[in-house]
């Protein structure tokens, strides 16, 4: 069907499809639409035959339970979309949390010549004087509110006057550590991550984008030429510089499992560990997105770490990303430290191992309080969300500021969809005492906007027969980030010998039909992705089809 196309689009000129996940209910995306028009102009230029193409659009602040619950459902959809219409190669929009993640998941799936656009992140707003960081100043001022601190009223002006333009959240949260990953790995047209949403420049290279397009599909260059195991060795290298979200580990390891790359969830420890954060920026800093743009972006900071990054890693221009660094500047030094005073010395993620964590747990120490990172206490367990909610401000509750909250029953499978609940509200009664961080536990997964002294991804998870499950309030647990451990102080012989929490078993999720069932039962563990196993490995572009 021409649809009023002239003829001589049909004449071999390339046809270019936009997964679109602009959606009135993605405030982050809300503005893709007017992005895709500029990638279309520059796919018509440059020859091309632009083609909208809407796809699964999942937003954090409306999706419930969690939106990571469908970021598999919006890669397979979007995979399928991909191999069964009739294009050649695909512009990639997204902007909030899981949308990048799951459209280069499915690009890397179908393997067609692929490019990303990042959307951005929002302006800076200000509050009684003060920047605004989206979504770590929600946490920090919701618990003054519970300390009694701020009024309902205030709080929620202060939320109006957070989002003050279009754009995902401007601190180094999921979204802006996911958008300027996917230039890191060669996926965005070089110098295009961490442009503001607002910005008009990042319109230009919209256009760019669309030209660029075209060019790949006449020379072939597919994510599987793009993402190597290099690829991703130096989004690890980036993703400690910036300070970036734990999310990146589950997202990064998907990524690489869609197309076999070999990459493990240690690759994060060893690669990332003796990486110094560079980037003073929210929730592990001060300063927010639209300062580090201003500051030199994100090719300033990797000049810093160049000699850190695997130089035979190409772009989707075909050339280096290295090359594509030049002699970049920072601008300021406040905002990008130098190897020489950065931040903190050691910033990559912690991937830790113990009798409590036999396949592995994360921490981020760049947002952890220092002291916290070797502690011993006592466990005060939640076996649920809804406990964590009924429990967590009773002032009977038996808890003490070296107690260690855990919460359990929140993995892929237990909630299901692994939600971001690991970073656990502090009990009001602490928090009247001044306390401001505890060491927090769970199989569940975090913002990437949030802080603390938070162990998370917990392998395996509760559901899923892991030790997490066994674990009684006043057990004495072991947090050593140094060396990398996570310990319950219970022999094997009895660890072995205890049952499943009851009331945790009886929480844990049980769907009877649809994608949640689908979900249930073919979801793998935060240690390797947490994609659907009969998703892993690439497929290529071809339709399956029935044999006869």
């Amino acid at each position: 069907m021409r649809r009023g196309l002239p003829a001589d689009a049909f004449d071999g000129r390339p046809h270019i499809a936009i997964a679109n996940t602009a959606s009135d209910l993605t405030p982050c995306n809300m503005h893709l639409d007017e992005v895709a028009e500029h990638v279309k102009r520059g796919v018509w230029e440059a020859g091309g035959i632009p083609l909208n193409l809407p796809v699964v659009s999942l937003g954090e602040t409306q999706v419930r339970p969690t939106a990571m619950l469908w970021r598999n459902m919006a890669a397979m959809a979007t995979e399928e979309m991909l191999r069964a219409n009739p294009i050649d190669g695909v512009v990639l929009l997204g902007g909030c949390d899981k949308t990048i993640p799951a459209l280069l998941m499915a690009a890397a799936s179908v393997d067609l010549p692929a490019v990303v656009v990042p959307g951005g992140p929002m302006l800076t707003g200000h509050f009684r004087g003060a920047a605004l960081g989206c979504g770590t100043d929600v946490w920090k001022l919701s618990e003054e509110v519970r300390a009694g601190n701020l009024t309902q009223a205030e709080f929620l002006r202060s939320e109006s006057s957070m989002i003050r333009s279009k754009g995902h959240c401007n601190t180094m949260g999921t979204a802006s550590t996911m958008g300027l990953l996917a230039e890191v790995l060669g996926m965005t047209l070089p110098g295009l991550a961490g442009t503001p949403a607002p910005d008009s420049r990042l319109l230009e290279g919209a256009h760019a984008t669309g030209a660029l397009a075209v060019e790949m599909v006449a020379v072939g260059r597919r994510p599987s030429t793009v993402l190597t195991r290099g690829s991703f060795l130096n989004a690890i290298v980036a993703l400690a510089a910036l300070g970036g979200s734990t999310n990146a580990v589950i997202h990064l390891l998907a990524i690489a499992g869609r197309l076999g790359v070999d990459l493990s969830q240690d690759d994060f420890d060893h690669t990332g560990s003796g990486v110094p954060l560079l980037v003073d920026l929210q929730p592990a800093g001060r300063h927010l997105m639209e300062d580090l743009y201003r500051a030199g972006g994100l090719h300033a900071v990797l000049n810093e770490v160049r000699d850190l990054l695997d130089p035979a890693a190409i772009t989707v221009t075909g050339r280096p990303l290295v090359e594509a660094l030049g002699d970049a500047k920072t601008y300021d030094r406040e905002v990008i430290r130098s190897r020489r005073q950065p931040l903190q010395e050691d910033a990559g993620i912690a991937v830790l191992y113990g009798n409590l964590a036999p396949d592995g747990a994360v921490i981020k120490p760049a947002a952890a309080s220092p002291h916290l990172l070797q502690h011993r206490g006592p466990a005060v367990v939640f076996d649920s969300i809804e406990d964590l909610h009924a429990r967590i401000d009773d002032p009977d509750l038996e808890v003490i500021a070296d107690s260690v909250l855990i919460l359990r029953g929140c993995g892929p499978r237990g909630y299901p969809g692994m939600p971001e609940v690991s970073n656990m509200p502090l009990p009001a009664k602490l928090l009247a005492q001044g306390v401001r961080d505890m060491v927090r536990i769970c199989d569940g997964r975090m913002s990437g906007t949030a802080y603390g002294s938070v162990v998370l991804h917990v392998a395996p998870e509760a559901a899923a027969g892991g030790p997490l499950g066994k674990v009684r309030t006043g057990d004495m647990i072991i947090l050593d980030v140094p060396n990398r451990r996570l310990d319950i102080e219970v022999s094997a012989a009895e660890l072995a010998a205890r049952d499943l929490s009851h009331a945790a078993a009886t929480a844990f999720a049980r769907p009877d039909r649809g994608w949640q069932r689908l979900y249930v039962e073919t979801v793998q563990q935060a240690n390797t992705g947490a994609d659907l196993d009969f998703l892993i490995g690439s497929s290529g572009h071809h339709v399956f089809r029935e044999s006869h």
